[in-house]
Order: structure tokens, then C-alpha cells, then sequence
């Protein structure tokens, strides 16, 4: 008899020790977006862009408001907490920051020092971390940036038109772009040779390629009356473009993936929505910031193949109007950077994390 209690008493310990743990699906709560502390700056600010190595390395840009005019903006996450750096040249001085790109070990930023253009440099091999590139030639307007090792490309116009402007590692060159081109609207790149922009043609929207040797049209099949916002390039030659197409004077957001064989496109219900702060997630979904409809809350959505869904940022009191502005993947966590509206104050900085 002594055998037997002891023989159940076993059994019920042991389902005990299966069942306590596991809880309803219902139950376990869903990682949602924080708010991160952000150092403050002179509102009204603008936030221009946000990039991530990994986790615990990702760098914003932008500029503030002084008497004088704009004041760049660099803002650095340590994978804990967001701190200004103001240790780069010209950081006292007029003008304003742009993307960002990781180039080897190295940090390299777009600076509009006063109309004159350069790119900032980071490395851990000169002095106080930060030297500068000036461009050749300055220009009306600086339109966008990018680099990888062994090349950068600055687009823009001058009082002849648009410019494309090459560096090599060694030095600059102008490079020519296909008759009836007018000016670049974007610009990105995989490698030296394997690099992308977004232009304004005789023909309308055209995405072009450069191969290593020329700028060529890539021929990509967008939607009619259509332009571009962002680009994605991604491994394994997977090409993702975020737009918006035209119909009846009603934009309505457009998305295309080329797999490296065809382009596919969707039309997800994105609204108007203005896709340059699209990234694709550490969850292998495109996220994109889009209008919310809550004032004291900003508003994400989330773009799996045919499936959209949305998700809301913390409540920010007093706030009437908050736009996270970029956003980038840092290892499985999501950061946004943007500005946050509180009623009585002008636009200031505000950041948030979806994920740990």
C-alpha cells in the first residue's frame, strides 16, 4: 500500500512539474515599442537619417535650429543609452548631417558644412576619431550619399545640371549618366561595382545601375505614373523598392521585390505612405513608420508578404504630434529616430526599441 501512495505521489509531482509551466499562448505578453531617452537639441530639429552596425552601435543625423541657421546633429547609441558626439569637424558651424554609411571599421557621414560639401570620416586610427573628406566641387544641391569600400558616390546639382560624383579611394571623378536623365532623386550600393539610383527622366521614373563601367538603365518594370522613395539592397541579390503610384491624383503606396530572377509588386494598405524609412527587420519583415492615428503615439507598420499588420509606440503625454522619422535593424532589436511634439513646445528628438 506504502509502494502505491508512494507510486502517485510520484505521478502527481511529475505532471505537476509538466503542466505549472506552461502558460496560455494568450498569456504571454508581446514585445512592444519603448521609449529611449534622447539628449536634447534646439527644437525645432530635423532628423535626416539612422543606421545601425549591431547592437550596441548605431548613429543619427540631423540638424537643429540657431540664430544663425542649422547646426548638424550626430547622435550615437551604445547599445544602452543614446549620447550627442559633438567631437567632429565643423560640428560648432552651420550646415547639416545626412546618411550615414559603415565602410570597413569606419563611419562615414555626409556633411553640408555651409553649402560646402565633405564627407566625415571615423576611424580609430586618427586623432579624436574623425578627419574629412571635402568633395571636389561644391554644389547647389546635395540630393543623397552612399559608400562601401572602395567607392562613394555624392548626387546633386550645380549651375550645370546634375552631378554625380565618384570617388575611387584615390581621388574623384565625374561620372556621366544616360541621355535624358535630368537629376538623381536617391542613391545606394552594394559594392563598387554593383550600385543603384532612382532618377527623373524624359521617360519618367528610372532606376539606374551601375555596373562598374557605366550608368545604365536597369529597366525595372515600375507602375505607371510612379516614383521612388527608398531602395533596399539585400543579400542574395534580393532588390526591395518602396514608392508611390499616381491614380486619379491619389498616391497610394507601392512596394517591388526582385528575387534576381523577376520583380513582383504589392500594393499593401499603406495609404500615401512615404516609404524612405522602410528596413527590413531582424524578423525578415519590411517595417515602415507611417502617419498615426493617435496623436501621443507613433505608428509602425509591418510588412510580411501579403500580410500588414500595425503596431503603436508608448504613450508620450501631452504630445500632438510624434514622427519617428528612420529606422534601422540592430541585431534583433528595431530602433527608430524621429521628433515628438509636445503641446506648447516646438518639434524635439525622440527615440524608440522595439525587441532587446
Amino acid at each position: 500500500m506504502n509502494g502505491l501512495r508512494t507510486v502517485l505521489v510520484c505521478l502527481v509531482i511529475a505532471c505537476a512539474a509538466v503542466v505549472s509551466p506552461a502558460v496560455p499562448a494568450a498569456a504571454v505578453a508581446k514585445p512592444g515599442w519603448a521609449a529611449l531617452p534622447v539628449p536634447a537639441a534646439a527644437p525645432p530639429v530635423t532628423v535626416t537619417h539612422l543606421a545601425a552596425r549591431g547592437p550596441g552601435e548605431a548613429w543619427a543625423t540631423g540638424y537643429e535650429q540657431a540664430a544663425d541657421g542649422p547646426r548638424p546633429l550626430l547622435y550615437r547609441w551604445d547599445g544602452t543609452a543614446w549620447s550627442r558626439d559633438a567631437g567632429f569637424p565643423g560640428a560648432a558651424e552651420p550646415g547639416r548631417l545626412g546618411k550615414v554609411q559603415f565602410v570597413g571599421d569606419e563611419v562615414w557621414i555626409f556633411h553640408d558644412r555651409a553649402g560646402a560639401g565633405e564627407i566625415l570620416r571615423r576611424s580609430a586610427g586618427v586623432p579624436g576619431g574623425w578627419s574629412a573628406l571635402p568633395l571636389p566641387r561644391d554644389l547647389w544641391t546635395y540630393q543623397d550619399f552612399t559608400a562601401v569600400p572602395g567607392a562613394a558616390w555624392v548626387v546633386g546639382e550645380d549651375g550645370s545640371g546634375l552631378q554625380v560624383l565618384h570617388y575611387d579611394g584615390s581621388g574623384w571623378s565625374t561620372q556621366p549618366t544616360p541621355d535624358g536623365v535630368r537629376y538623381l532623386m536617391g542613391i545606394t550600393a552594394r559594392t563598387a561595382t554593383d550600385a543603384w539610383a532612382w532618377a527623373d527622366s524624359t521617360a519618367g521614373t528610372t532606376v539606374l545601375r551601375w555596373d562598374g563601367t557605366a550608368w545604365r538603365d536597369a529597366r525595372v518594370p515600375l507602375p505607371a505614373d510612379s516614383n521612388v522613395h527608398t531602395m533596399l539592397l539585400e543579400p542574395a541579390g534580393r532588390v526591395t523598392i518602396g514608392g508611390s503610384q499616381y491614380t486619379d491624383g491619389v498616391a497610394r503606396t507601392y512596394l517591388m521585390t526582385f528575387n534576381g530572377r523577376a520583380w513582383r509588386t504589392a500594393r499593401p494598405p499603406l495609404g500615401d505612405t512615404y516609404t524612405e524609412g522602410m528596413v527590413r527587420g531582424p524578423d525578415g519583415a519590411l517595417w515602415i513608420p507611417v502617419t498615426s492615428d493617435l496623436a501621443f503615439a507613433s505608428k509602425y507598420a509591418r510588412v510580411d508578404g501579403s500580410r500588414t499588420t500595425f503596431s503603436y509606440g508608448p504613450e508620450r503625454m501631452n504630445a500632438i504630434d510624434v514622427k519617428p522619422r528612420a529606422l534601422a535593424r540592430a541585431g534583433s532589436a528595431l530602433l527608430s529616430f524621429g521628433t515628438v511634439e509636445i503641446y506648447g513646445s516646438k518639434p524635439n528628438l525622440m527615440s524608440e526599441r522595439l525587441g532587446g
